[in-house]
C-alpha cells in the first residue's frame, strides 16, 4: 500500500490540495458575494485569481517540487500557469454551455463531467509543461 501511495503522491497531493483550492474559489466567491453589493462576476472573478494564486504554490511546492529557481523562472512559471488555467476556463465554459444551452442536460451533472475533464487537463498541462523539472538555482535577493 505504501508504495502505490509513494508511486502516485503526485496525484493523490494534486486531489487534496484540488479541494483546498475549490474551498478558497467558493469561499472567496460567498463572502464577496455576501457582504458586498457587487456584481457576482467581479466576485467570481476574484475568487478565480484567488483559486488559482493557492493552486501555483501548492502545485508549485508540494504537488510537483518545483524548487525555488531564479525569479525569471518563477514568472515564467507564474505566467505559464495563469496562461494554461484560463485556456481550461475557457474550455470550461464552453463545456458547460454545450452541455446546458444546446443539449439541455442537467446542468449538475455537465458541471461534475468538466470538472473531471478540467482537473486533468489542468494536471497534465502542469506535469508536462508547467513544473516540468530544470536545473535549479536558489532565487537571487537584490
Amino acid at each position: 500500500m505504501k508504495d502505490l501511495i509513494k508511486k502516485n503522491q503526485a496525484i493523490i497531493l494534486y486531489l487534496v490540495f484540488g479541494v483546498l483550492t475549490t474551498v478558497v474559489n467558493i469561499g472567496v466567491f460567498a463572502f464577496f458575494e455576501t457582504y458586498t453589493n457587487w456584481n457576482y462576476q467581479i466576485g467570481t472573478a476574484i475568487a478565480w485569481i484567488a483559486s488559482v494564486l493557492v493552486a501555483f504554490f501548492t502545485n508549485k511546492v508540494w504537488v510537483f517540487s518545483s524548487g525555488y529557481t531564479t525569479w525569471r523562472a518563477f514568472w515564467r512559471e507564474l505566467g505559464s500557469f495563469f496562461f494554461f488555467r484560463l485556456l481550461t476556463y475557457f474550455m470550461e465554459v464552453i463545456i458547460m454551455w454545450v452541455g446546458v444551452s444546446l443539449m439541455k442536460d442537467n446542468a449538475i451533472l455537465v458541471k461534475v463531467a468538466d470538472n473531471v475533464i478540467v482537473v486533468i487537463v489542468n494536471y497534465v498541462f502542469s506535469k508536462l509543461i508547467i513544473f516540468k523539472q530544470h536545473e535549479t538555482k536558489k532565487i537571487e535577493t537584490d
